[in-house]
């Protein structure tokens, strides 16, 4: 192993290393697909070996454990990683005693819709696309990389949704903003997003490798450093609790989500108090205009001489 620096203190290890170690890493998690794991929960596995196993022989099982105790991330990741490396080395046949790490719960990220549309709006039309849907939808990344052309229904403005970490399947509503930018997505694979013939977990990656290098340089230009704590599941937080700020249904949150288990769900009841919020307030006198209004996220409120009166959070 060749010695290096690192943010965890531990030793960097050599090209030719990690390329050994990367094959066995992708054995497991062709492993992982043949007993029937999720796609979600094996790209999440290879992606923390990987990081793993640039510090540390990964066949090792007590220099991985050092590398973790020495490490400066949260014992929330590692108590993730002690769960992928479980299995790794129970699929291997090495014996390992699974260190003591407990997830801390901490509440996520919640950005307002302002900064969400500064950072749509400055990226690549495929990009700009994926983040609107993750916005009106709150889907998981990997629901909405998984989505086909046939899975849209530009008529009536709907996806059908396969859900991912056992969720209930979905159908939802989208803009015809959103329909629009979907449609002008290449139709050259049968996937929205990406092409048929690529590995979907790791073209994900590289779309999202994509997508933070273009969310740097916008926090940049706008002097905004929250708007590097925003993640493609930040959009599914912020979907949540704005939804339930704007119905207090808490049901309608978790069929949204997917959710089988309300608990999962309830987080979304504290996270930000819109109550003292601004609003805009915008005045309908047809039903046309009332529905691009809807289309545009504003809430009816009333009716005052003829006119349909909307407001939204600013």
């Amino acid at each position: 192993m060749v010695a290096g620096s690192n943010p965890a203190g531990g030793a960097n290890t050599s090209a030719y290393e990690l390329s050994a170690q990367i094959g066995e890493i992708l054995s497991f998690g062709f492993w992982m697909e043949k007993e029937g794991y999720r796609p979600a929960t094996v790209r999440s596995a290879i992606e923390a070996l990987k990081s793993v196993a640039r510090h540390a022989e990964l066949l090792d099982p007590d220099a991985v454990k050092i590398y973790l105790a020495k490490a400066t991330f949260s014992d929330s990741r590692k108590e993730r990683l002690s769960n992928d490396l479980l299995r790794f080395y129970k699929y291997r046949g090495l014996n390992f005693n699974k260190p003591r790490y407990r997830k801390i719960e901490r509440l996520p990220f919640i950005p307002s819709e302002k900064e969400l549309d500064q950072l749509i709006g400055g990226m690549s039309k495929r990009l700009a696309a994926f983040l609107l849907l993750l916005k009106e939808t709150g889907l998981r990344c990997g629901e909405a990389w998984a989505l086909r052309w046939a899975d849209l229904d530009a008529e009536r403005t709907t996806v059908n949704v396969t859900p991912e970490k056992n969720s209930k399947p979905r159908q939802l509503k989208i803009s015809n903003q959103l329909t629009a930018m979907l449609n002008t997505q290449s139709r050259t694979s049968s996937y929205i997003f990406h092409d048929a013939d690529v590995d979907p977990i790791t073209s994900l990656c590289h779309f999202r490798r994509n997508f933070e290098k273009r969310r740097k340089k916008l926090a940049a230009t706008f002097q905004n450093p929250r708007l590097l704590q925003i993640h493609f599941h930040t959009l599914r937080h912020w979907k949540a609790t704005s939804e339930y700020h704007r119905t207090k249904d808490i049901l309608h949150v978790m069929q949204l989500l997917g959710h089988k288990n309300i608990r999962n769900t309830l987080v979304y009841t504290h996270l930000v108090n819109f109550e003292s919020d601004d609003y805009v307030s915008k005045v309908a006198k047809t039903i046309k205009e009332a529905e691009q209004l809807i289309e545009a996220g504003f809430d009816y409120i009333t009716t005052f001489e003829g006119n349909m009166i909307f407001r939204k959070r600013k």
